[in-house]
């Protein structure tokens, strides 16, 4: 690789890594014909660990860090002293090509700056995976942000390419967009949102291909006063309308020479994670918004314990649940029980009667669950009504898992 490019690649791949919505999860499994090269494999991508533990990666790359806008919170932004760059559509196919060929990635994550016009730059980033899939037979796994100015045909072009579409909603109301990113339209934004949306119901109704990985969005947290109850009625109400298959929480970074506007310090990543922790329970485990913040002080979750816990704690005349007995619904409330441990639990049930042992062959986190179940063999006599008990079940601060 000459300097030149290797320069362009230093720049343009540090400018893409404040984007974190580039996992692959949902992908289609694929492999290349005869002349090609790549494959999916259905797991999710971008230096990220899969659930059988391995680690496996992504080409994350802006095409370009020139922008015409001037978002605040952007270290790209129009008005930033930044080192700029561009790569030509050729650069960016040669790029993921030999990268893949030395084994070194699995796909691509292309995203970009606005350069000349949102329609210019939609362009040139299907280019970029049209070449890839009809001149070199790449089916390995491409994620293409989505421009959302840009013409509804350039978009549907693209969808045909690329496995995942995204575009960031960055920030999660009007009122900040036009504080922090006033030539941004949150009406459009959503608008183009709902468009993907829609395609992707309709191909899959009509079994052909677009994003069949779905679409998502990030959204920027700490940037603003938005409390966490607001980001996460927000994400309910993304999902609800327009179908997205993930919404990703980014903790704001502050940036060099910064808009006066915007907070010295980043939001403690604690609030990322327990933002990721709330999203889970609306996906996975039948939470509504709504139940979410009931459980938050002042519209902002704990940062002790984790969002479940903490709405357990508040409505303790709710337990114990008996595991041989409660329904599913419940059970996926009590502290320290996963889904799957939930399902494996109603299904073990239908057989036995099950004792506190049974219980904790299914879940690692029995010491969370204890004080909320009833069990053949258990029952927590006043340990829901102890004063300390939150005290007692609070994470090690090393320890950041998901239920």
């Amino acid at each position: 690789m000459d300097e030149a490019l290797a320069t362009k690649l230093r720049i343009l791949a540090d400018a893409a890594k404040y984007d974190a919505s580039c996992s692959s999860s949902g992908a289609p499994k694929r492999a290349a014909g005869k002349d090609g090269l790549g494959s999916t494999t259905g797991a999710g991508i971008c230096h990220a660990y899969t659930p059988d533990g391995r680690c496996i990666s992504l080409l994350k790359i802006l095409l370009t860090n020139w922008c015409l806008f001037d978002c605040a919170y952007c270290v790209n932004r129009r008005s930033s002293n930044v080192r700029r760059a561009k790569f030509t559509v050729e650069e960016v196919v040669n790029l993921t090509v030999n990268f893949y060929k030395r084994n070194y990635i699995e796909g691509l994550f292309l995203s970009s700056g606005i350069i000349k016009s949102p329609d210019h730059t939609m362009e040139l980033l299907t280019r970029v995976a049209k070449s890839l899939r009809r001149d070199h037979g790449f089916a390995g796994y491409i994620h293409l942000k989505s421009i959302p100015e840009a013409s509804p045909w350039l978009i549907e072009e693209a969808g045909l390419y690329a496995d995942r579409l995204s575009i960031n909603v960055e920030l999660p109301t009007e009122a900040s967009l036009g504080r922090l990113a006033p030539e941004k339209d949150g009406a459009a934004i959503q608008g183009a949102m709902a468009q993907i949306g829609e395609r992707i119901l309709e191909a899959k109704a009509e079994r052909r291909r677009f994003s069949p990985a779905g679409h998502s969005t990030q959204v920027i947290v700490g940037a603003d006063d938005t409390t966490d109850a607001a980001l996460i009625a927000k994400s309910e109400n993304l999902y609800g309308s327009v179908g997205l298959k993930r919404v990703y929480y980014s903790a704001f970074s502050p940036i060099p020479d910064g808009s006066q506007i915007l907070p010295l310090k980043p939001p403690p990543l604690a609030r990322e994670h327990r933002l990721y922790q709330a999203d889970w329970l609306l996906r996975y485990y039948e939470f509504s918004a709504e139940e979410v913040a009931s459980a938050s002080e002042g519209g902002m979750l704990a940062l002790d314990i984790d969002p479940k816990l903490a709405w357990a704690l508040k409505n303790r005349d709710k337990f114990p649940v008996d595991v041989n007995k409660a329904d599913r619904e419940m059970l996926l409330r009590v502290p320290g029980l996963g889904a799957r441990a939930v399902d494996k639990i109603v299904k073990a049930r239908k057989h036995t009667t099950l004792r506190l042992d049974d219980v904790a062959r299914l879940t690692s986190s029995l010491k969370r669950a204890r004080p909320f179940l009833v069990a053949a063999d258990h029952r927590p006599v006043g340990l829901i009504d102890r004063g300390d008990l939150r005290t007692r079940l609070v994470e090690p601060a090393e320890q950041l898992s998901l239920f």
